[in-house]
């Protein structure tokens, strides 16, 4: 007789997917009998052997369901569950997303944990800008920056208005590629201009969590790069670009890394098996460290988009912006064994 508590999630994307795999791994009492969306299109119809069914079919109303998805539909979605008499739900916020990954990967995965390093007596030098653009959703609460944290406006020259008093096209930039490239003209920005022997990127509602007491671990265990924990992809990292990206893109990509840095393209389908991926080009690292990368991106970036069909020039749907979540995701895992790096936890604010 199976008495494994029976639960759905909502969801079948990323956020889903990460915690599906923290709930088949931490909570061996729990079952997860479903995955629920609002339509089938664009969708697996199936996800480690569980069917993803349209909410519309499902008929199980006593069974406990996770809203997994992100935190903007979740007025939405629990609107649509409650509109069908299903009352018993869970929302799982960034917040407790964050907690919950940050419990998978100590327990089951055991990543190297930036908040369990041993501290030093003083703060590492580390400059973080937390890139920001002009039609950026309003924050409901307010966030105090810490003295190493620096507001910076992604795509200024766009706008003549001024959001930050650091701006992406004062000096070398790509400030008026921000349309494809996001917050990735605020990285080519920081590699170029920024001064601390720590750099790192932030967005405006999206942060690594890192305290002042985290700077002296930085230091006093050589710590190459901080990230935050990955998230899960099924049935592996590979397919998460065809969400976002049409085919063509991906060969482009693909075409401009055999170019410029042909051992990466040929450890990428290797690497891409996996079910890690780093979202959101955040990251905090040495000096050199961030430089180097950046001196390795934007090259086959810029390249991506010569290939590109349209060409970047002749768009704007921040497709070099996802393309660079592929880029640090297999820089990342190439990378893994040479670099000292270590990890955290997400903040979203809301």
């Amino acid at each position: 007789m199976n008495d494994r508590k029976m639960v759905a999630i909502y969801g079948a994307r990323m956020v889903a997917m990460s915690v599906y795999h923290a709930i088949k791994s931490l909570y061996r009492d729990c079952q997860v009998v479903a995955f629920l969306v609002t339509e089938v299109k664009g969708n697996l119809s199936c996800i480690d052997g569980i069917p993803v069914i349209p909410l519309e079919a499902f008929e199980q109303k006593d069974i406990c369901i996770l809203i997994a998805a992100q935190d903007n539909y979740h007025e939405e979605i629990a609107a649509a569950l409650e509109q069908r008499g299903m009352y018993h739900y869970i929302r799982i916020d960034a917040k407790k997303e964050a907690e919950l990954m940050e419990q998978y990967y100590r327990e089951i995965e055991r990543l190297p944990f930036l908040h369990a390093l041993q501290k030093g007596t003083t703060r590492a030098d580390t400059a973080v800008y937390c890139s920001r653009f002009h039609r950026d959703r309003v924050l409901h609460g307010r966030y105090e920056y810490p003295d190493w944290m620096y507001p910076i406006q992604a795509g200024a020259a766009l706008t003549d208005m001024v959001i930050a008093d650091l701006q992406d096209h004062v000096g070398e930039n790509i400030s008026k590629k921000n349309v494809n490239y996001s917050e990735l003209t605020s990285m080519y920005w920081i590699g170029k201009h920024g001064k601390a022997d720590y750099l790192g990127l932030f967005h405006y509602r999206r942060m690594l969590e890192i305290t002042d007491e985290d700077l002296s671990r930085l230091a006093e265990n050589d710590i190459d790069m901080v990230l935050s924990y990955p998230a899960v992809y099924y049935p592996d990292i590979l397919s998460h670009h065809r969400y976002y990206l049409p085919e063509s893109d991906w060969d482009a990509m693909l075409q401009a890394l055999r170019e410029l840095s042909p051992e990466y393209a040929d450890a990428l389908p290797e690497l891409f098996r996996g079910k890690y991926f780093f979202n959101h080009n955040m990251l905090v690292a040495k000096k050199k460290v961030f430089q180097d990368y950046c001196s390795w991106l934007f090259p086959i970036l810029e390249r991506t988009e010569e290939l590109s069909e349209p060409k970047g020039s002749e768009r704007s749907d921040r497709y070099i912006g996802y393309l660079g979540e592929n880029l640090m995701t297999l820089y990342v895992l190439y990378h893994h064994r040479d670099l000292n790096i270590v990890y955290t936890s997400r903040w979203m604010l809301t």
